[in-house]
């Protein structure tokens, strides 16, 4: 019986959006100025308002309460005729899974999240793919062997993307260390900025930002050390010691997203796309990189998005050395969806 009934509430479902133009909202976590997370959402909106003209009809809020305060949000763009809404937060995926059961007939999308409904899908890059990228450039790069790095939340999507990070670092450079300073909070340019300037005084001569804003690129501007940004090009916070970004092309996905609405196709998925999908990337490297570190990161690239690298492919060990993932095994995406340890070459916990 929930064979046969999960296809036709489909139906029913993409039918009663394909009156155009399709109304779409976006839920922002924070302001689209942010030069980061929700800048990169807001600009994958503008992209497919581009590209659909006339046939969508999209709007946003930002800085949106995350928690309760985001249900009321949620349930006035649903009575007011919006029939597909876009959470950009791993923070709304509770509420957002609350009010699609109370609007059956529109589509939600969380991003981040793993709930999903019969009309409620769930999609997320893999941006730990870049960010082990990125991390080729810093171990390259770095002189003091002391890299810092400047994190939000102690989640699994937080600690994978370090994880990553310094797997790419200790290929080039077996020695060097990521330095783990931790701000609690996506966009919190005060706090960030003085995060990284205490990675700095402690001797880190590269910091890798992964929170929201570009208060810690401009800090290792002013210090004179160079910066790995994060969401987007952040080359012009730091002009003379930018290197690149772990970025996200969220456009893409939004694209293929509407497509599948408009011809009926659209059904609740986990997407989670890596540099293959050109969901997540690297910004343009600066002429700081080095020639050769720059072919090592184009060829590295290509073998990820050709599946023949993999980031977590063992042998990994843990940071206290102990084998976590053995040689010739594979870290399986729930292993990585949940993963609450750091790799060899980390300093820094994990706060419980």
């Amino acid at each position: 019986m929930k064979k046969l009934f999960l296809p036709f509430l489909l139906v029913l479902i993409t039918a009663s959006v394909l009156a155009l133009p399709l109304k779409i909202a976006f839920i922002y976590v924070g302001p689209v100025g942010d030069s980061g997370w929700t800048y990169t959402h807001n600009l994958g909106r503008l992209y497919v308002q581009k590209i659909f003209g006339d046939k969508i009809q999209t709007t946003y809020i930002e800085s949106v309460p995350e928690g309760a305060g985001a249900i009321s949000v949620l349930k006035s763009l649903a009575n007011h005729g919006y029939n597909l809404i876009y959470t950009t937060s791993f923070s709304y995926m509770e509420q957002t899974a609350e009010v699609a059961k109370l609007f059956p007939k529109v589509i939600f999308e969380n991003c981040s999240g793993y709930l999903t409904r019969a009309n409620m899908g769930d999609y997320f890059g893999r941006i730990y793919q870049s960010e082990f990228l990125t991390g080729l450039i810093a171990g390259a790069m770095t002189k003091s062997g002391k890299i810092g790095y400047v994190a939000a939340y102690p989640i699994p999507e937080v600690v994978r993307g370090i994880n990553a990070f310094t797997i790419g670092v200790r290929m080039v450079n077996p020695r060097a260390e990521v330095h783990v300073v931790w701000v609690n909070s996506w966009y919190d340019p005060p706090t960030e900025k003085e995060a990284a300037l205490s990675l700095i005084n402690a001797g880190c001569d590269v910091i890798k930002s992964e929170t929201d804003s570009a208060a810690p690129l401009q800090a290792a501007e002013q210090k004179h050390v160079y910066a790995i940004g994060y969401n987007a090009d952040m080359k012009k916070f730091a002009p003379n010691y930018y290197l690149t970004s772990a970025i996200f092309n969220w456009g893409v996905f939004y694209e293929k997203d509407i497509k599948e609405i408009m011809n009926g196709t659209w059904k609740p998925e986990k997407f989670w796309g890596g540099l293959d999908t050109g969901v997540v990337d690297i910004a343009p490297m600066t002429k700081l990189v080095p020639p050769q570190t720059q072919k090592l990161v184009e060829a590295m690239k290509e073998e990820l998005k050709s599946h023949e690298f993999h980031v977590f492919e063992g042998p990994i060990y843990n940071q206290k050395g102990k084998l976590a993932i053995p040689s010739g095994k594979m870290a399986t995406d729930k292993e990585l969806l949940s993963m609450n340890w750091f790799v060899q070459g980390v300093v820094g916990s994990i706060p419980k």
